[in-house]
């Protein structure tokens, strides 16, 4: 079974709006939807569970039962963190469970431009590894500063790597690696696969794609309100 996993309890607190980004309008559809639509019409996934802030639920649910008639959905509860919502969804995702070859695939509800062929590649690429993460070659020239203002390092960029999201896991690994681990560290986790790493998991990289951007800041919206206008043309 193969169960998605999409996080949408951020609030967005750079966008300088009034709501979180993944609510906000675009083209008749909340943000969300997209990832929502595209999760949904994906052959290869069973179930869906959509981490959400309460005062966000009802309208969750709603969304989610237009555009997702045919698949479950399951709300988790936000958490503290990201890494807390994920797992809270996982404990709602492994009550669906059927064995160990399950699957989850943890996504952002902020990057709406996800394709079918990433997530089944994401899904596929966990046949030889607990953990898969999409990335993209870090192009420009990296610098370590510890204090912002002057350079410690040159690092080299043949060897760094942007890492997207969605993620596949093994989910009874995956869930399992997150109940052995200190409240605190969990706390100060900041990326998916960084749980799973560290937790000793085999983990491996796939090539990402460059248009599945996180909105994170105006610029971000106001490039997918474009890039959504020009394919409905």
């Amino acid at each position: 079974m193969n169960i998605a996993i999409i996080l949408s309890g951020g609030v967005g607190s750079r966008m300088g709006i009034d709501m979180p980004k993944q609510y906000v309008e675009v083209e008749g559809m909340p943000v969300l939807g997209y990832s929502l639509a595209a999760f949904a019409a994906h052959p290869d996934i069973d179930a869906i569970v959509v981490a959400v802030a309460d005062q966000w639920s009802d309208f969750v649910a709603g969304l989610a039962a237009r555009l997702c008639p045919e698949k479950p959905v399951s709300l988790a509860p936000a958490g503290q963190t990201r890494q807390y919502s994920i797992f809270n969804a996982l404990e709602v995702a492994v009550r669906s469970a059927t064995g160990d070859a399950d699957l989850v695939i943890v996504h952002d509800g902020a990057r709406p431009l996800v394709g079918a062929d990433l997530i089944g590649r994401c899904l596929a690429a966990c046949s030889a590894a607990d953990a898969v993460m999409p990335a993209i070659a870090v192009k420009d020239t990296t610098y370590l500063s510890d204090d912002g203002t002057t350079i410690t390092a040159l690092l080299d960029r043949s060897k760094l790597w942007a890492g997207q999201a969605p993620e596949a896991f093994r989910l009874a690994k995956y869930l399992a690696a997150h109940r052995a681990m200190d409240a605190a560290e969990l706390m100060k986790i900041n990326g998916s696969t960084e749980l799973a790493f560290k937790s000793g998991l085999s983990c491996r990289i796939i090539e990402g794609d460059p248009m599945n951007f996180k909105i994170t800041t105006p610029e971000d919206l106001s490039n997918f309100k474009t890039i959504i206008k020009a394919r409905k043309k």
